[in-house]
């Protein structure tokens, strides 16, 4: 009978688990005070804490981290299941970003594994329906890569370790969720093109039931032939980098690239084992601003989302927030022209810094912040404005003119995103906030061949621009932009908080609301995740200056404040009171006691481990 460390560790864990704390599905007793109290518990934690979209990738989280490994172990370990029971959501065949805390180092980094378009992509002879979804949507997986770049620089265990409990659940199964049940559904139609996608999705020609024990053995099988490289370069006497970049090569230039290229060449696909080659997982330095004293890090291009989180921050900052309340009309008001003023001027400047030269520093600047600020009126909602005069890049370089968006090549409304989101602190402080994604829902619906992946459809509308002069425009070996945010905050050099999101546009939106409830208005993390929220739509999309701007917002909200919002100018959109578009999970840092709690979003299955 095989054992393994983690059947040990999972040994270790029942006899521990009067010391876990994990959260109720119970209702409450009693109705919590409006706003400002939680449905659920916020987690506690001694030795470490996982928050993440699912119980299963969080108690994997876990295993790892009651094995003695770290934070950077554990990200990995959650992101493989996450693959498995969320296969919608993200996997090792999409993008995705990490914002990690080093305590030894006391460096934050951010690792973007971030695939680009094919280098023999012509989106000309391209339809709107083939960049969206199909065998010729999907760009280079970069997630894969990332986690690889992760363990050799920061992580201290194998690949074999991390990856066991997402190879266990892809081999024994685990009983499907329904909305998971539901997004099969939905993609049926998409599925049925593929043998190998109707194998994975659609065992015995439909979607499963749910609660019926589900299973990826290709996608296992995937996993199990990465760890074998791994395991033979060991067996050779290679050290634990050099045998983690076998794997790694195994992936992106050996029997796995070679499927992956055989599928695309045999069903008119674009990718190629050049494409594969090419990749290399980025490292970067995150974003970053000063927000009342606290340090906010978040992921640069090509991701959106950062930007707007500290942009955002950098726009309020002028105000007064906890004098005017949380929920008052005028808080709601200013955070709602703030996001229409920094998406006016992210849309037109972030992109893949190959492809143009991204002026940071003075997007990030109090100068164009107070700048910008002016465009706000206290009383009165304002039109989606035009983006600011170009601020200085680092070397001076001429920004492009304001591209021409009369004329656009595809159709001009974005498509939604399907993404994850979850967050790791462990025992010796190290931290990790990780969102990767799929784009939409299974990426691109296809399962690539025998490996049992999907990937991100990254050529899509949304991370890419329909406007043919755009510099997000879809174009060869270019990385699309996404928006995820994932975020750390620091106190005089201390951890205070690691957060993110799924939600696609409504990510770095929905994240600067979590950081305001956090620092202005002092909540738990518990409760920042689960205040309502409000999410901007815009008609035909945030490219265009004058675009129509709906308030979602969730109907939690007093009836007055919205009346009052309407009386200001604002179109608003009552949703839900817990929408399911957003699913933050959270870890916060007491800096006086050290103590460290967690909270996951009741709004989809997230779930918070500590022990």
């Amino acid at each position: 009978m095989r054992t393994s460390l983690f059947s040990s560790c999972f040994r270790s864990l029942l006899f521990a688990l009067p010391a876990l704390v994990v959260w109720s599905t119970a209702a409450p007793a009693q109705e919590p005070e409006p706003y400002l109290s939680a449905h659920r518990p916020q987690v506690p934690g001694v030795n470490g804490l996982v928050t993440g979209g699912h119980p299963l990738a969080s108690m994997a989280g876990i295993r790892i981290l009651l094995a003695n490994g770290n934070a950077v172990d554990a990200t990995v370990a959650v992101g493989a299941v996450l693959n498995v029971v969320r296969p919608e959501m993200s996997g090792a065949g999409g993008n995705g970003f990490f914002t990690i805390y080093d305590q030894t180092s006391e460096m934050v980094v951010s690792m973007n594994a971030t695939g680009a378009a094919p280098l023999s992509l012509q989106p000309e002879a391209m339809t709107a329906e083939e960049l969206e979804a199909g065998v010729k949507a999907g760009i280079v997986p970069g997630t894969f890569g990332g986690w690889i770049a992760m363990l050799q620089r920061f992580g201290t265990m194998t690949l074999g370790e991390v990856l066991a409990p997402a190879i266990e659940y892809a081999e024994g199964g685990f009983p499907i969720e329904g909305d998971l049940v539901d997004r099969m559904q939905q993609r049926q139609e998409i599925f049925e093109l593929f043998p190998s996608s109707r194998e994975q999705f659609l065992p015995g020609g439909k979607a499963p039931e749910p609660n019926e024990v589900f299973r990826m053995p290709a996608l296992a099988n995937t996993f199990r032939m990465v760890v074998e490289a791994e395991e033979r370069a060991l067996q050779e006497g290679r050290s634990r980098v050099e045998a983690l970049q076998a794997a790694y090569d195994r992936f992106y230039t050996g029997d796995i690239a070679q499927e992956i290229d055989r599928f695309h060449r045999e069903n008119e696909g674009l990718i190629t084992l050049e494409d594969l080659a090419r990749y290399e997982p980025i490292w970067a330095e995150p974003l970053h601003t000063n927000y009342r004293g606290f340090d906010v890090y978040s992921s640069p291009s090509t991701s959106r989302g950062g930007f707007e989180v500290v942009m955002g921050l950098n726009m309020l900052e002028a105000y007064d927030l906890a004098s005017l309340g949380r929920y008052s009309a005028e808080t709601l008001h200013l955070m709602i022209e703030a996001i229409k003023v920094t998406k006016s001027d992210i849309y037109r400047y972030v992109a893949d810094p190959a492809f143009t030269e991204l002026p940071v520093a003075g997007l990030l600047s109090a100068a164009f912040a107070d700048q910008r600020r002016q465009l706000l009126d206290p009383a009165q909602a304002i039109e989606f404005p035009e983006a600011g005069a170009a601020p200085e890049t680092a070397t001076g370089a001429t920004i492009p003119e304001q591209p021409n968006r009369e004329g656009h090549r595809f159709a001009e409304a974005a498509h939604g995103g399907s993404t994850d989101s979850y967050s790791v602190v462990d025992q010796w402080g190290n931290a990790v906030s990780a969102t990767p994604t799929h784009g939409s829902a299974f990426g691109t619906g296809v399962v690539v061949g025998s490996t049992g992946l999907t990937l991100n459809n990254g050529m899509r509308i949304g991370s890419t621009a329909p406007y043919p002069e755009h510099v997000n425009y879809p174009e060869a070996g270019k990385i699309p932009i996404l928006n995820n945010a994932p975020t750390l905050i620091f106190r005089d050099g201390r951890l205070l908080a690691a957060f993110g999101t799924p939600g696609g546009e409504a990510i770095g939106q929905a994240q600067l609301q979590v950081a305001v409830n956090l620092l202005d208005f002092e909540m738990t993390m518990q409760e920042a995740v689960e205040a309502p929220r409000l999410s901007l739509a815009a008609t035909p999309n945030f490219y265009r200056a004058g675009a129509e701007i709906t308030v979602r917002l969730e109907n939690r909200i007093d009836p007055e404040v919205v009346l009052t919002l309407q009386e200001m100018g604002h179109a608003v959109e009552l949703t839900p009171g817990f929408t399911p578009s957003q699913n933050m999970q959270g870890i916060l840092v007491n800096l006086e006691t050290g103590t460290m709690t967690a909270g996951a979003d009741p709004r989809r299955s997230g779930y918070a481990i500590g022990f």
